[in-house]
């Protein structure tokens, strides 16, 4: 059974897929004055993961991990195609990034920041570590998809990172309702 409330009216967006076929030949400087770590998780429980996945997508709609099971959800994090990384500002999780290897590219899967870290100058620099982690598993290329239902500065952001568009589609979505969401987080 989904977790996704079908009495929700369907949510429409435009999902660009950007790539990138070279590596930077420089990454953003991290932010100074800013107490920050970037940690690699190594068998992330399940939970955690869709703490942060909630955490970072809730506004954006994210909702496609929350409606796995928690035998689908371990089974693609332990996956050695899978890195999960972790931001803490502070000393507490304040964003994460997640990378697949597919075929010969690697695909940024998630990317993100929690509400208290965006608006501090970590995008730029905490997209540079997601993309250096992706380069030093690709050797081809690397790929990412946003949405128009995303942070409205993250097409931009990609582009600025050298990301170039290379697909525009049509999706839609329907919306976790408060309860399903309560389900999906509290299994």
């Amino acid at each position: 059974m989904s977790v996704a409330d079908d009495t929700n009216k369907r949510l429409q967006a435009v999902v660009t897929r950007l790539q990138m076929e070279h590596e930077p030949a420089r990454y953003p400087p991290m932010p100074l004055g800013q107490h920050l770590a970037l940690m690699r998780v190594d068998n992330i429980p399940t939970h955690f993961y869709r703490y942060l996945y909630d955490r970072v997508g809730r506004d954006w709609h994210w909702t496609a991990a929350l409606q796995l099971s928690d035998s689908e959800l371990e089974q693609r994090l332990s996956s050695e195609a899978n890195d999960v990384q972790v931001l803490y500002l502070d000393g507490a999780p304040s964003g994460f990034f997640e990378l697949r290897d597919e075929d010969d590219s690697c695909r940024l899967v998630h990317f993100g920041l929690m509400k208290h870290a965006i608006g501090r100058g970590l995008s730029g620099w905490f997209l540079g570590c997601a993309i250096r982690a992706a380069w030093s598993r690709s050797k081809s290329r690397v790929t990412v998809e946003t949405c128009t239902l995303d942070h409205p500065a993250a097409l931009p952001l990609y582009q600025r990172a050298g990301f170039m568009p290379v697909e525009r589609r049509d999706e839609s979505l329907i919306p976790l309702s408060e309860e399903a969401r309560r389900r999906a987080l509290y299994r």
